[in-house]
């Protein structure tokens, strides 16, 4: 059985990208289909990190509110390299009325953003458990809706707008024809959950470097630390081959506090995922019907959490443009104008992003006299205050003004108080 569904804009994808466009569409009376392949929003070892401009944003869309604290301020971070710490940031000092980034479980953000669309009924419909398979197309090569697989049989989605935000493995840039470049990265990324350590500050992210490995360690509410560790592009299959040991023993080196909780936790490499690291350049991000947003845009590495970042930046960005074209008549070509207009407002800052990440990985992969090197540079960055809030500006500032603070540090939880 075929089912139909007409609206103005079709958003594939409810990840942050597509959920936060689609309840900005639905506020300012743009109706709006999601298709989400998902059942559920329980989404693991999805991007949790959430930078201060992304904060900012969630509390002016009035989802921090909704959260009902379910998520964790990040005040400190610190880096220690070859067992010295050589570079701390205190986001306390930063002068911005959202100084801290927080870690929020992507099943609280999600269900917030969909709650908030509930509200405005006749503008938002998600549909969960819907596969996009194609775009349907006019005779002139418009795109003007999406078909999708669900368990009830097939739906058509008919839209003026569709947007792809799909994620890093976007299946509706594929489909879509436009030209993409993937740069593979040096590195995978082995993650993994643990039991929150006592003794550490759960305020704190912390990034550990020995030789030509290194690990992140980011506390992720309420009361476990997740944990990304480098291996070589492509070298899960030997790193599994060598069994267990070897990944315990890599933590060991890394960070020796969690030595016990690895070994009473992994039993199995089924404990464990692995991210692909790469970045994709898009040259257009859109054609006549069609744009594409957030990871299938400009697919980004997790170094300082910028995934979910510039997915909330693109939405808010994106949102507007389209209900001004809308307004105007909403033809192909005011809406053709409005995403060439939101590619062009929002490469710079992808490309800044990109470019401070990509800096970061070249110096994590460093060892010898190239480690020696790193060292002293970021020793030298800690000395300064205001070098270290011009380094993080380019990721954590990119859209707040300075100002005082308009939040409270949050109080350490109880058990690692």
């Amino acid at each position: 059985m075929t089912t139909e569904l007409t609206a103005q804009v079709c958003v594939v994808g409810g990840g942050p990208a597509g959920l936060t466009l689609a309840v900005e569409l639905a506020k300012r009376s743009v109706s709006v289909v999601v298709l989400e392949q998902s059942g559920h929003f329980d989404r693991s070892f999805r991007g949790e990190s959430v930078s201060p401009d992304s904060v900012w944003l969630l509390d002016r869309l009035g989802v921090l509110d909704r959260l009902d604290g379910a998520y964790q301020q990040m005040h400190h971070m610190e880096i220690v390299d070859a067992g010295s710490r050589v570079l701390s940031a205190d986001f306390t000092r930063f002068p911005y009325p959202h100084p801290y980034p927080v870690e929020l479980p992507q099943p609280a953000l999600l269900s917030a953003l969909a709650d908030l669309g509930e509200e405005h009924p006749g503008h938002f419909t998600l549909v969960r458990r819907a596969t996009a398979t194609a775009l349907v197309r006019d005779s002139a090569g418009t795109v003007t809706g999406v078909t999708a697989r669900t368990p009830d049989g097939e739906l058509t989605v008919n839209a003026r707008l569709t947007v792809a935000a799909d994620g890093r493995f976007s299946k509706v840039r594929e489909m879509s024809g436009l030209s993409y470049n993937k740069i593979p990265l040096e590195r995978d990324v082995v993650w993994l959950k643990l039991p929150f350590p006592k003794e550490w500050d759960d305020r704190t992210y912390r990034i550990r470097i020995h030789g030509d490995q290194h690990g992140l360690f980011i506390p992720t509410h309420p009361d476990s630390v997740r944990v990304g560790f480098n291996i070589p592009k492509g070298g899960l299959k030997e790193l599994r081959a060598k069994g267990l040991p070897a990944l315990y023993e890599r933590l060991d080196r890394l960070a020796p506090e969690l030595s016990d909780a690895v070994r009473a936790e992994i039993r199995a490499w089924s404990d464990t995922s692995m991210l692909d690291i790469f970045t994709t350049l898009v040259p257009r991000w859109s054609c006549p019907g069609l744009v594409l947003m957030g990871d299938s845009a400009h697919t980004l590495t997790p170094i300082l959490g910028q995934g979910v970042n510039h997915a909330i930046i693109d939405a808010v960005t994106l949102a507007p443009l389209v209900e001004r074209a809308f307004a105007g008549g909403g033809s192909v070509a005011s809406l053709s104008r409005a995403t060439e207009e939101f590619q062009r407002s929002r490469e710079e800052s992808v490309s800044k992003s990109r470019g401070l990440q990509l800096r970061q990985e070249r110096l994590f992969a460093l060892h010898g006299v190239g480690g020696v090197f790193r060292r002293t540079l970021y020793r030298v960055t800690d000395r300064s205050q205001s070098l270290k809030q011009r380094v993080l500006a380019g990721a954590y500032f990119q859209l707040q003004k300075p100002g005082p603070h308009a939040v409270r540090p949050q109080a350490r939880t109880a058990s690692h108080a």
